[in-house]
């Protein structure tokens, strides 16, 4: 009698004689001893021959009589495409693979994951970061870069985030995008060593958090901008210290990035406060020739300017806030058009009041609150078109106190008088329009050497401008305005990429002299006259037009960037806008 559980030959083969019943009554109960005895066969009966090696057999074997059941479907795999996607060309296929690119259905991932983004070093860190800014976190490549540490032991973090904000802080603080600024901020801490990061702009508060790894506490850090100044020198020289901490070719440690940022900080204007001023003079000067006025227009038009900045400058030293700077800045070279104007001189006093306009439109920062607007930041360009609105308000009150009361003194203005013999002068419109764009630069506190190039970009800008505003192509003033602005943008993305720095300089003084100086004072004047149909459409065309440059001036940067982009970085971002757009 053989042991309850058999030899290893004797249970195989009980257990593949007993057939189905058996396998049915296995499945409804477990076996015990009993029941593996009684696969044991009973004395006399002679044993079967034991199977061969190389064709054993098996519990799973189909019995003889039935046909095999057809093989099962393979699995699915959610990576799979779904039933009914066509399968593509083993050429299309190659060739997607070569690209970079997952062949098939490439709505899901790939088995083998995202292909990785690879930034080159030789394009700018703006669009390297402006990449990785773009993307998923889970989706973000590891930069290439050498880590700049203090010791072996790692960057220190909060102080690497201090640097960072304070960065931050003053390229914030100088008028850039919300975008640029992040950028800088994520490509100063990844070049000290920080990947986990996630820096936050607002329109006040700048805030950087880094988690060391998923087990590890966060670190978080923010700063808040509470002073603002129009310095591009300062901003140029932000720019290339984050260029160097950036660069792999570059040395800099976070006690001298420190020690610059102290330079950064104490370094003095370029220009005095009276070349500022005399500059405030030119430019308005240059303003009212853009809108027909003569040389005793020009002369007018600069003392009255020249007037409002050192009132201007007197509200600043009292301390009193920006909106009453403008209010004051605004009433002299009204005033000095109603005096022309009730003293019955050979003078176009609505040239002399919209030249002053000029000076005080705040164009740069409806050019950042459109710009963050468009990428995505609406806190901030919702905070920067409340500033600009305020603002505006603070040149309507002002003026319209002087006009009022020059209305009350019997002063005649006439607004057809501002657009006498535009188009019959071209020589001396693009003079004009490269002296404002001059005198805008050195207001703006540019550098020497980008003054000539932001000269020759607004000159370009008026050209382009009258050619399709004026006859014989007569289009619309905000079509021509926005396809000037455009190529204003356009030109001032390339010369930035060019000298590595920002785009700023090149840009906003350019776009001076497509500022909507003119439609903003008629819309005044009819306001102060009470003719409100006219005023409220003069004041409606005034910001299509300040609308019409920023959406130009954005739209050339995005072309620039379009041709001008990093290896790897249109597939990406071509993927996140297509889902953006479908709402997703």
């Amino acid at each position: 009698m053989a042991s309850p559980g058999g030899s290893p030959h004797n249970g195989g083969w009980g257990r593949n004689s007993a057939g189905p019943e058996a396998e049915q009554s296995e499945d409804r109960k477990p076996q015990s001893d009993e029941a593996h005895s009684a696969f044991t066969p009973p004395s006399g009966v002679p044993l079967p021959p034991v199977p061969e090696d190389d064709q054993p057999t098996s519990e799973f074997a189909v019995p003889s009589g039935l046909a095999p059941e057809p093989p099962p479907e393979p699995e699915g795999s959610a990576f799979a495409p779904p039933s009914g996607q066509i399968a593509q060309p083993q050429s299309q296929t190659q060739t997607q693979t070569q690209a970079g690119q997952h062949p098939g259905f490439v709505a899901f991932t790939p088995p083998s994951g995202i292909p990785m983004v690879r930034l080159t070093k030789d394009t700018p860190w703006q669009d390297r970061m402006r990449t990785m800014l773009r993307m998923p976190i889970a989706e973000r490549p590891v930069p290439e870069r050498v880590q700049r540490q203090e010791d072996e032991t790692g960057p220190a973090a909060p102080r690497v985030l201090d640097l960072t904000l304070r960065i931050g802080e003053l390229l914030l603080a100088g008028g850039e995008g919300a975008e640029d600024v992040e950028a800088a901020m994520f490509g100063v801490a990844h070049a000290y060593g920080l990947d986990r990061v996630e820096p936050t702009v607002t329109f006040t508060l700048l805030s950087v958090s880094y988690q060391p790894s998923l087990v590890d506490d966060p670190l978080t850090a923010s700063r808040t901008v509470r002073r603002r100044g129009t310095d591009y020198n300062r901003l140029s020289a932000v720019f290339r210290l984050v260029d160097d901490i950036c660069s792999e070719d570059v040395e800099v440690t976070l006690e001298e990035a420190y020690r610059r940022l102290v330079e950064i900080r104490r370094n003095r204007h370029p220009y005095s406060k009276w070349t500022l001023t005399v500059a405030s003079g030119a430019l308005a000067g240059a303003a009212s020739t853009l809108v027909g006025g003569t040389w005793l227009v020009f002369f007018a038009a600069a003392i009255g300017a020249m007037l409002g900045d050192r009132l201007a400058w007197m509200a600043s030293k009292r301390g009193l806030p920006e909106f009453y700077h403008f209010v004051v800045a605004a009433m002299p070279p009204a005033a000095v058009g109603i005096a022309v104007s009730l003293a019955q001189a050979d003078v176009q006093a609505s040239a002399v009041i919209t030249g002053g306009l000029f000076a005080l439109i705040p164009g740069r920062a409806l050019v950042a609150a459109v710009q963050d607007g468009l990428t995505g930041y609406y806190i901030t360009a919702s905070a920067r078109l409340l500033e600009v609105c305020y603002l505006i308000v603070g040149i309507v009150c002002g003026v319209l106190i002087v006009l009022y009361g020059g209305v009350r003194l019997g002063a005649t203005l006439r607004p057809e008088e501002a657009l006498g013999g535009v188009a019959q002068r071209p020589v001396t419109q693009i003079l004009a329009a490269m002296l404002l764009t001059l005198a805008f630069a050195v207001l703006l506190q540019q550098e020497r050497h980008t003054v000539l190039m932001a000269t020759l970009n607004g000159g370009v800008a008026w050209v382009i401008f009258g050619a399709l505003h004026f006859d014989p192509v007569g289009m619309n003033p905000v079509a021509s305005t926005a396809v000037a602005a455009g190529l204003v943008g356009l030109f001032g993305q390339l010369l930035s990429r060019y000298r590595y720095a920002s785009a700023l300089p090149y840009v906003t003084a350019a776009i001076g002299p497509l500022l909507p100086g003119s439609a903003t004072y008629f819309g005044l004047l009819g306001l102060a006259q009470g003719n409100m149909n006219a005023g409220m459409s003069s004041l409606t065309k005034a910001a299509a037009l300040a609308l019409a440059i920023a959406i130009g001036v954005n739209l050339g940067g995005e072309i620039a960037r379009l041709f001008i982009q990093a290896p790897g970085a249109a597939e990406a971002m071509a993927r996140r806008a297509s889902k953006r757009t479908r709402g997703f």
